[in-house]
């Protein structure tokens, strides 16, 4: 943990996504609400210095130009993401690949990932983008080891997250690296948002992960496995529902949804116990029978098989209460 003052660099070009810039840099100026601590320097800059238009629309004034930028001890350096559909532009790529290891920390959001795998920044390291970027960040830089589910990765002095809003939970990691917990939970509770989703919780939910069905019977099965996770939902179970023999349920719902019918169950269970591990005080034997899977030992497969962790850790970590 350090008071000592910091400075945080943020990139900015034509195309940006405007809440990758603002959700992060609204974290670190909060600290300025803090008497007696020293904030963050936060300065922004483009390739020419002049006002970029975001993605939404939005004009964007810098502080200056990106070729005077030379980040160096107690810098991080910001690289939001945008829509990258051409080839990247080569100012931003070019001073990445020639200064950004001079930063202290880089940190990315959503797909400003890619711009820091063209540079070369991401080599033989993990990280993680936008869920939908992800397949390209693999094909297209296999020297980066992605890692789709999280919400953010930390290796090194490099921090990638995924889409948009999982900016603001890395800027919170990182404020609460540099001014402990207290300081990191009170920005949180003003912009009324969580101070910590698990880095490696899935970027989106089971109802998310999955494709909504077209046909009514298949959307209706959905909605009830995510509404009665405690009941059986075999697929016997879930055709009879859905008035569809088992061999053409299971075809059907993986063709609409793009996951098997068991393998979305295994997710909206995992998910809502997710849930009641951090939210609630109920033991873990409870979780597992209101979640459908009748014994601790089932839960517990299921959990390191999908987050990684048994329930008995991710509470320790994530479970509200440790506040």
């Amino acid at each position: 943990m350090s008071s000592s003052p910091r400075n945080v660099l943020v990139l900015l070009y034509d195309g940006v996504q405007s809440l990758d810039v603002t959700g992060p840099v609204e974290v670190f100026a909060a600290l300025a609400r803090f008497p007696g601590r020293d904030g963050y320097a936060i300065r922004t800059v483009s390739p020419a210095g002049e006002p970029v238009r975001t993605g939404s629309g939005l004009t964007l004034v810098p502080d200056g130009e990106l070729a005077s930028a030379r980040p160096g001890p107690g810098t991080t350096v910001l690289v939001p993401g945008g829509q990258f559909t051409g080839d990247f532009e080569p100012r931003l790529t070019d001073w990445l690949r020639t200064h950004g290891s001079g930063a202290e920390r880089l940190v990315s959001v959503c797909t400003g990932g890619l711009l820091l795998a063209e540079a070369g920044l991401l080599d033989g390291r993990r990280a993680t983008t936008h869920w939908y970027a992800c397949e390209r960040m693999a094909r297209d830089y296999p020297a980066v080891a992605v890692e789709p589910d999280p919400i953010y990765v930390r290796d090194g002095p490099v921090a990638t997250s995924a889409g948009v809003t999982a900016g603001i939970d890395l800027a919170l990691a990182l404020v609460e690296e540099d001014h402990g917990q207290d300081v990191a939970l009170t920005i949180a509770r003003h912009l009324v948002v969580f101070l910590r989703r698990p880095g490696n919780q899935a970027q989106f939910s089971a109802q998310l992960a999955a494709q909504t069905a077209r046909r009514d019977p298949l959307r209706d099965v959905q909605q009830w496995i995510t509404e009665h996770p405690g009941e059986k939902l075999g697929v016997e179970d879930l055709a009879a529902r859905a008035r569809l023999s088992p061999r053409h349920f299971a075809r059907a719902f993986h063709a609409e949804t793009g996951v098997t019918p068991g393998r979305y169950v295994e997710r909206v269970r995992v998910d809502h116990a997710r849930r009641l591990l951090e939210e609630s005080g109920e033991g873990i034997a409870q979780i597992a029978r209101v979640c459908g899977y009748g014994n601790p030992e089932a839960l517990r497969r299921a959990f390191v098989r999908t987050l990684g962790q048994p329930p008995a850790e991710y509470r320790r970590r994530f479970g509200t209460s440790r506040h």
